[in-house]
């Protein structure tokens, strides 16, 4: 098989990277490793400037209104009750089932003409003077550039010598879904020392909770025991019934050298990744996924090459640069209880200045 973009990795990066490359016209193919829809620990949370990038993809109609819900702002919750919370702007953003989402972007690549191929992982792959020659479990592929999207622990960016160092601190995720109404149309963030329990409205019928934790302050929580850590937000999931598999992920922290070579870019998770505290990790590879595909047309008529691809890398880097200082700020607060319990309480005698913080961050 010959095309001009190979791309690794059947999650929303990919996908929409596909839906973007296709429109340009572009013969693209997508290789992932497992069947479609992709499932993962995540907190299926969509800030506003993602839920923009997914109506201008054509991909929201697509998306059941049972998948989906749409959610007005944030609520922090310390262990005492304190709540401060603010809205979004631009009317919020959307939980959205992190299958439908798949299946979703997946049916608009096809409508563009990509081609999706599962069960087909990049086993190795080769670079040439014009082109690059990838072996996957589904045969060869050839093509212009090979983009790797395939996720947090990234093979190809491991392959490629492009692993940046590592956080000497390791969060880890765990994600479940319970089966019941949502009580309130904010995200809700219940914060504990050295953790987090993130609920998110993804349906009218469907919540999901997403647990984050610190190595170094707590050991593998199981679900017991967190909802004996959060009790306020156990006694409102003790009669919903499990609706999903539990499913894990971390260390969360990951760095990339930079995210191009010669016929070789990095996006999504697998370009670089800080934390899921901020909730805007789909956002962000959608955004990235827009600025790739605007510079690949005139890319690959140069050959690919790295210089090419600078363009690509300087947005790369604006847009991280923002998420990550965002979200290292978040923590540094989360990880001192004596700042966050004082910042709480203000910010919930102060909504405006709250509100304004969220505008910045969603900016």
């Amino acid at each position: 098989m010959k095309v001009d973009v190979a791309i690794a990795g059947g999650g929303p990066a990919g996908l929409a990277m596909a839906i973007h490359a296709a429109r340009r016209g572009l013969s693209t193919v997508v290789l992932e490793r497992r069947a479609t829809p992709v499932d993962k620990a995540c907190g299926e949370g969509v800030m506003p400037a993602g839920v923009s990038e997914l109506d201008g993809l054509g991909v929201l109609p697509l998306i059941s209104p049972t998948d989906r819900a749409v959610f007005r702002g944030i609520r922090y919750v310390e262990e005492d009750g304190t709540a401060a919370e603010g809205r979004l702007p631009h009317g919020g953003g959307l939980g959205i089932r992190r299958t439908a989402l798949n299946l979703a972007l997946a049916c608009k690549a096809r409508s563009e003409g990509a081609v999706l191929r599962d069960h087909s992982a990049v086993l190795s792959h080769r670079r040439f003077d014009r082109s690059v020659v990838l072996q996957t479990e589904a045969g060869p592929v050839e093509a212009q550039i090979l983009i790797a999207a395939d996720g947090l622990a990234s093979a190809l960016r491991h392959a490629e010598g492009l692993d940046g160092r590592q956080p000497h601190r390791r969060r880890f995720g765990l994600r479940q879904h319970f089966r019941r109404s949502p009580w309130t149309d904010f995200v809700e963030v219940h914060l504990s020392d050295g953790a987090e329990a993130y609920v998110t409205p993804v349906g009218p019928h469907r919540v999901g909770v997403a647990f984050l934790w610190e190595e170094q302050r707590l050991a593998k929580p199981i679900p017991q025991s967190v909802r004996q850590r959060f009790p306020t937000l156990s006694e409102k999931l003790a009669a919903a019934e499990l609706e999903s598999d539990t499913r894990a992920s971390g260390p969360l922290a990951r760095t990339a050298r930079t995210p191009i070579a010669d016929r070789f870019a990095l996006l999504g998770d697998a370009a670089g990744y800080v934390d899921a505290i901020t909730g805007e990790g789909v956002s962000l590879a959608l955004l990235c996924a827009a600025a790739l595909g605007k510079v690949l047309p005139d890319a690959l008529a140069r050959g690919a090459t790295r210089d090419s691809l600078v363009p690509y890398a300087r947005a790369f880097t604006r847009l991280f640069r923002r998420y990550a200082w965002t979200t290292r700020s978040v923590l540094a607060v989360s990880r001192r209880a004596r700042l966050r319990h004082s910042l709480v309480r203000f910010l919930s005698t102060h909504p405006a200045a709250f509100e304004a913080m969220l505008q910045w961050f969603a900016a």
